[in-house]
């Protein structure tokens, strides 16, 4: 029997453990926090979001880089996944949006206890509060405070560096290149955007949502709704865009996006209703007939000159392109997620390290991206089952 050591303690790490063969792996979860899972508990708070139900092209056009993600949710997708926690007494529900949660009255630290007690059931030690500090020089694990260990298969599942009170710190980093590994830049992804707003309108406005809304940006667009704070803007439209922005601002000090306040209207349809209105006021004609509320009023105001405001043809097809400039991205440790991490050219097909035989990494330490929505609980969730799938049959090959 080989010994499998686990480091970290998220979905990928915990559902790789539940899957691994017991009789061929002797399996210890390693994590530097006194409980598991902690990240995971964090991103419940408002919701267990556990995937997104939609077909597979839909699915993985989501992920970037696709390429890197299509194969790994394809062998395990968010179906298989529904039945995955199904077979764990943990059944599910597709709320409106399409998200995925857990049956209502079922708390986050609930299912977490399933999948932790499963494991535990397996023979499977945990070993908490016992914090990684890298390789001696025969290539064993180090442990604060413990005996080195020499193990036949490592698993890196430490996660990126967003909310580090949970453990996610992305302290591994500078160890993994001292190693010779390439790690990218971790930058903030599922983030808030800076906004310079006008003070009256903040004053006002902030805390307000902006509902049933479409951003876009460099060709790429999302649906969803906003969230005006005083740093700027957050939510899950302008999460989804998170990337392909943050690509954009290594290079530019700002850029714009645009906002669409009635995506299911057309502007010729806006301008029909303008014409038929009998309202005077402006604003009571974007309030009443357009049915905009007050913050997205003032937001336009805000966002276009008195000319563009009080011409008709000009400012319904501001309506659906209100530009809004953005000047940088929000705290990497108040991020939902992290881009950067270890270079995807650094693991082979099966995500193991090509210059640390034997050695794996799966989840948010390795560089790609998902939106919100469930796609990142998915995504680590397919990485870890699927690096099981793996092990489970080289094992048979030997």
């Amino acid at each position: 029997m080989k010994k499998l050591i686990i480091i970290g303690g998220g979905p990928a790490a915990l559902i790789l453990a539940a899957e691994l063969d017991t009789k061929k792996y002797k399996v210890t979860i390693f994590d530097k926090k006194k409980t598991v899972g902690r990240k995971f508990l964090v991103a419940g708070e408002g919701g267990l979001n556990l995937t997104f139900n939609a077909g597979l092209e839909a699915l993985t056009n989501q992920y970037f880089p696709k390429e890197f993600m299509t194969p790994v949710l394809h062998q395990f997708t968010n179906q298989d996944l529904m039945s995955w926690l199904s077979k764990h007494e943990i059944p599910t529900f597709i709320g409106s949006s399409n998200r995925v949660f857990p049956k209502l009255g079922i708390k986050p630290i609930e299912v977490l206890n399933k999948i932790t007690t499963f494991i535990s059931d397996r023979n499977i030690e945990f070993q908490l509060d016992t914090k990684w500090e890298g390789w001696n020089g025969e290539g064993h694990l180090c442990f604060r405070d413990m005996k080195d260990i020499d193990t036949d298969i490592v698993v890196f599942a430490m996660g990126g560096a967003s909310w580090k009170v949970t453990g996610s710190d992305g302290g591994w980093k500078k160890t993994f290149e001292d190693r010779g590994i390439s790690v990218q830049p971790f930058r903030a992804a599922n983030c808030a955007f800076e906004v310079d707003w006008d003070k009256t309108f903040i004053a006002t406005h902030e805390g307000k949502p902006l509902k049933n809304i479409a951003l876009s940006f460099d060709g790429h667009s999302s649906k969803g709704e906003l969230n005006i704070s005083k740093f700027g803007l957050e939510g899950n439209a302008i999460y989804a865009l998170s990337q392909k922005i943050q690509e954009k601002l290594l290079d530019e000090e700002s850029l714009i996006i645009h906002l669409d306040l009635k995506p299911t209207m057309t502007v010729d349809q806006l301008k029909a209703k303008y014409k038929r209105s009998r309202q005077i006021k402006v604003t009571d004609v974007l309030n009443k007939d357009l049915n905009l509320d007050r913050t997205a009023i003032a937001l336009l105001k805000q966002c276009c000159d008195k000319d563009t405001f009080s011409n008709p043809e000009m400012l319904v097809k501001t309506i659906k392109s209100v530009p809004i400039v953005i000047k940088s991205a929000g705290e990497l440790d108040e991020a939902i997620s992290t881009l950067g991490g270890v270079d995807l050219d650094e693991i082979d097909g099966n995500f193991q390290l090509k210059k640390l035989p034997n050695s794996y990494a799966i989840g948010e330490m390795l560089d790609w991206y998902a939106p919100t929505g469930g796609y990142l609980l998915q995504g680590c969730f397919s990485m870890g089952f699927v690096l099981a799938k793996y092990l489970n049959a080289q094992e048979d090959k030997e």
